[in-house]
């Protein structure tokens, strides 16, 4: 299958790119590098189209058999940053990809969602991908729209289909440690304290990011009757943590570590429990395999092969919110994030 991915030289994209090759697809990539300085040996090989995904056109789409579609601004702290601009590129620019999708003949569109569209739930309920949508962020709000409105556009010749990606940890050649497994672990590395900034009850499902990758394969090799636009929860129900027991995990991994709470830390209002039974059942060569103190074992052992500091935790080398600052601030990006033409960078 000849497979167009964008985002690939982000966190998922970087892990699931090589799968697919190794599964036997043609694979092309979109991303204009924000975060990618690390990726090129992973990557290396991989033909890619040098454009912002709200640049592409239908003729950039035409011959390929299915789009992943995981570009985005991509938690948070960065969708907060500007949440006009995280409504411009995580939806109206994902339904447009959509439209000039299907009407270059493209039969598969694997759109990149999230469980905090859950957002503020009820959790003494596992959700499924029938519950009530609550996103309490501009990121969330934006992948719900964006859920919404690329329904809309399925025909007999074009199959949407939607993957509410738990929160995901692990380690991935585009790495991130502003991710809850991830920084936590990050935090007992660097300074021996596991700081926890809520209260440690909030719910989180939680997935690896190779196993998100693996979903997106189940999902591009399923039966079209199987996927066709259907919404699947990506992770694993025994994967349901509260934030204090990530936390225990990393502690049993590291005993040298202490946990530590943030002073006067309140409840954090995202709050979810998630059951993943539906992706286990009806995308049936999904197999999740990683669980979360496999992969704090790998992360501690990934952090001092690399010789992680606190600036690592904190800086752009690995945190989306500070390398965009960064890039801000030393003007090679523009508001729009898009490379200035005086960068020379792919995009520009």
């Amino acid at each position: 299958m000849r497979i167009l991915v964008t985002g690939h030289k982000g966190y998922i994209g970087s892990a699931l790119v090589p799968l697919l090759v190794d599964g036997g697809h043609d694979v092309v990539g979109v991303d204009i590098g924000l975060f990618a300085p690390a990726v090129t040996e992973a990557l290396a090989g991989i033909p890619d189209i040098p454009k912002d995904v709200r640049d592409l056109v239908r003729a950039d789409l035409e011959g390929f058999d299915a789009v992943v579609h995981l570009a985005a601004l991509s938690n948070d702290p960065v969708g907060n940053l500007d949440p006009e601009l995280t409504y411009q590129i995580n939806y109206h620019s994902s339904v447009r990809l959509a439209s000039i999708a299907k009407a270059a003949g493209v039969g598969r569109f694997l759109f990149s969602s999230s469980c905090s569209n859950y957002g503020a739930a009820v959790v003494d309920h596992l959700m499924t991908e029938e519950s009530p949508l609550n996103p309490v962020t501009a990121y969330g709000k934006s992948k719900v729209l964006a859920e919404q409105a690329v329904r809309e556009l399925a025909s007999a010749s074009f199959s949407p289909v939607f993957l509410r990606n738990a929160t995901a940890y692990g380690v991935a050649p585009c790495f991130r440690t502003d991710l809850v497994v991830n920084n936590l672990m990050a935090w007992a590395y660097t300074t021996g304290q596991i700081r926890i900034l809520s209260d440690g009850t909030p719910w989180r499902p939680l997935v690896h990011v190779r196993d998100i990758a693996a979903g997106f394969v189940a999902a591009i090799e399923a039966p079209r009757q199987s996927i066709h636009n259907e919404v699947f929860n990506i992770g694993r129900t025994d994967e349901n943590y509260q934030i204090r027991d990530i936390a225990n995990i990393i502690a049993s991994v590291m005993p040298s570590a202490s946990i530590a709470y943030a002073p006067q830390a309140g409840p954090d209002v995202r709050d979810y429990r998630v059951s993943f039974e539906k992706a286990e059942t009806q995308l049936t060569t999904f197999a999740p395999r990683w669980n979360v103190r496999r992969g704090a074992e790998e992360l501690l052992d990934f952090y001092r092969r690399c010789e992680l500091t606190v600036a690592d935790v904190t800086g752009p080398r690995f945190v989306r919110i500070a390398r965009v600052n960064q890039l801000l601030e030393q003007g090679e990006v523009d508001r729009r994030l898009g490379w200035r033409e005086t960068t020379g960078k792919p995009g520009a």
